[in-house]
């Protein structure tokens, strides 16, 4: 069973940043994927960015457009997404989620089995 734990999200201006945090625990796989997406009031789920675990490949999320970053710590078992930039549509809660079909880029949520609780980002206007 892998476990993980969001933190992070917060209360911003557009303009602004924020650096949110996935600690990955339990008993994770040699290889695998982890996502994060995050769900808007009303809306899906959305697909944001992924890395796999030895931090050689990352894909983002078209509208990502240079403005997300994301990373791993292996030393620390943490996984990051830096946010930058900030507008009000990329309000809602982000989750990391992991999948261990790590020889392709999984970007829709059904393929995740392993979910985090969630952090809420709100950016006002």
């Amino acid at each position: 069973q892998v476990h993980l734990v969001e933190s992070g999200g917060g209360l911003v201006q557009s303009g602004d940043s924020l650096r949110l945090s996935c600690v990955v625990s339990g008993r994770t796989p040699s290889r695998y994927i982890l996502a994060w997406f995050r769900q808007a009031p009303g809306k899906e789920r959305e697909f944001v960015a992924t890395i796999n675990r030895s931090s050689t490949s990352t894909h983002y999320a078209d509208f990502v457009k240079d403005r997300f970053t994301v990373s791993r710590d292996n030393a620390k078992n943490t996984d990051y997404l830096q946010l930058n930039s900030l507008r009000p549509e990329d309000t809602g809660i982000y989750y990391c989620a992991v999948t261990l079909r790590w020889w392709y880029t999984p970007v829709n949520a059904e393929e995740y089995a392993y979910w985090g609780q969630g952090t809420q980002v709100t950016v006002s206007a």
